[in-house]
């Protein structure tokens, strides 16, 4: 689904998005050459759902949606260097919206293995639990072994590692997430036909093949690390896809994948369609998990690259559905809200001016990796800035006045530096956890902060939040999504219209 270039229809402001959010969206056409005209609109949304995309925003709620709908449509913002990306996401083609709820069994704010349990198998388990009961005497069958069981083909693809707690619920049952290599180890037991995007974080060790990899031959899937090799594997052949991965075997930030040949989310979405596509129809969970990883960080920025990575991937499966409106069905919705994300921050008041974020051109991981490499180095303070002002814009008052440093903002960065480069540095205070966070780096997250502050972005925790996260849906079945609900009645809705049961 190419994104609309026409700007007629978007939103022209961030209100505007806040509004359609909660509201049910107008279906829009596409103007572009390259994609479908319109967005079909089935001839009766109460079939039966014969393809079933399963989109999950990992950390993604109502602000972030919004955050990424601003950028979109603000000109200024760009998202890739030397290209301007106008319009809307991909989600405002829903039809449908609602509201869940995402409270774990044992806790109010809930975990990514509690949330990712509850959406794929309709039932609340404990904080850690990967489709297994609360007593973890049972396991909890999950809508992707139903759909296998009916006789569907089944695909899983997450933009972190393939045995972290979002993509593990849908095939495998542990007592905790933290056991990552029992997790990979029963991808080979559910025989699904496809596993995408990064890698088994519980089996890389020196990026060399593993444990899993054996298994998974033996079990007879393809083993591709590359979009070439991926292309060339064949329909009905199982396969296990990754790119190349950082050290938690997760893909790279967007923002650092971008110019690169590693393989996009939405490209092993495209893959996976083509893979999966079959009479007897299939059923696909793609999350986009790295959102999470940044707004635990506070970055806005590479928080929103990746929501718009996952928004493309999103325009994958509209092309498939605008092809078969009668029977396909596609949910998007996020597991819980992460950081407390919040468009205003008191200085600013009203006014924003997202127009700032396009200066950053380096997600935090990839500068914090920088600033640890000036230890012991005798780097300077003036000369950090000059590396801020080249990542970040910040301090350049030639390219927008709105980036000049305050001296109040300059010597917070200043003692950020002196803690970055103190090689004796504890977080031994309310204050340092407050302002740095559990375990980031106290320039690079005080740098993040700084410019997401300037362009009217504040941030309340570096963990999740209870917030309801929104449901938007399109295609069969698509109109039992509306109104609010729990999380576990996302699952049961599409078991129910895919009659996985």
């Amino acid at each position: 689904m190419q994104r609309n270039k026409n700007k007629r229809g978007f939103l022209s402001s961030l209100v505007m998005g806040i509004m359609m959010s909660m509201l049910v969206v107008s279906i829009s056409g596409c103007d572009d050459d390259d994609g479908p005209d319109v967005v079909n609109a089935p001839s009766a949304t109460d079939k039966t759902a014969k393809y079933i995309f399963f989109f999950i925003g990992d950390g993604m709620a109502s602000p972030q949606v919004n955050l990424t709908e601003a950028a979109l449509a603000d000109p200024n913002f760009r998202l890739v260097n030397g290209a301007i990306t106008l319009g809307a996401m991909n989600l405002q083609h829903f039809p449908v919206a609602g509201m869940a709820t995402t409270h774990a069994e044992d806790r109010y704010i809930t975990g990514s293995a509690a949330a990712a349990t509850a959406l794929a198998t309709g039932e609340k388990t404990t904080i850690g639990t990967i489709s297994k009961n609360v007593a973890h005497t049972q396991d909890l069958k999950a809508m992707a072994e139903m759909a296998k069981e009916k006789g569907m083909k089944v695909g899983i693809v997450s933009s972190v590692s393939i045995d972290h707690a979002t993509p593990a619920c849908f095939y495998a049952h542990e007592n905790s997430r933290s056991n990552y290599y029992n997790i990979a180890s029963q991808m080979d037991d559910s025989g699904f036909d496809y596993f995408g995007g990064g890698y088994a974080k519980g089996d890389f060790g020196s990026k060399g093949p593993g444990d899993v990899d054996i298994q998974m031959e033996n079990a007879g899937y393809e083993i591709v690390d590359n979009l070439g090799a991926l292309q060339s594997v064949q329909p009905g052949q199982k396969c296990w896809a990754y790119s190349d991965f950082d050290g938690d075997g997760a893909l790279y930030y967007e923002i650092d994948r971008m110019g690169t040949n590693h393989i996009s989310l939405a490209q092993f979405t495209e893959q996976g369609v083509r893979l999966l596509d079959n009479p007897n129809g299939f059923f696909m969970m793609i999350e986009g998990g790295k959102v999470d990883w940044a707004c635990h960080a506070n970055d806005a920025v590479s928080a929103t690259h990746d929501m718009v990575a996952f928004d493309d991937a999103i325009g994958i499966a509209l092309d498939f559905y605008n092809q078969h409106p009668d029977e396909t069905l596609i949910v998007v919705t996020g597991d819980h809200e992460c950081g407390g994300l919040s468009l205003g921050f008191a200085s600013t008041g009203y006014e924003t001016a997202f127009n700032l974020l396009k200066h950053q051109d380096i997600s935090y991981q990839e500068f914090s990796d920088l600033v640890v490499s000036w230890k012991g180095s005798g780097k300077t303070f003036d000369q950090a800035l000059e590396s801020v002002k080249e990542h970040f814009g910040l301090g350049d008052e030639t390219v927008d006045p709105l980036l000049a440093l305050s001296a109040y903002e300059e010597d917070q960065l200043k003692q950020a530096f002196d803690d970055s480069m103190d090689p004796d540095f504890v977080r031994d205070s309310e204050e340092k956890y407050l302002k740095y966070g559990p375990y980031y780096d106290p320039f690079t997250v005080t740098v993040t902060h700084i410019l997401n502050q300037k362009a009217g972005i504040s941030w309340t925790s570096y963990s999740h939040t209870g917030v309801p996260v929104p449901v938007y849906a399109i295609g069969a079945g698509a109109n039992s999504f509306t109104g609010s609900y729990d999380n576990t009645d996302v699952a049961k809705k599409i078991i129910a219209v895919g009659t996985l049961n």
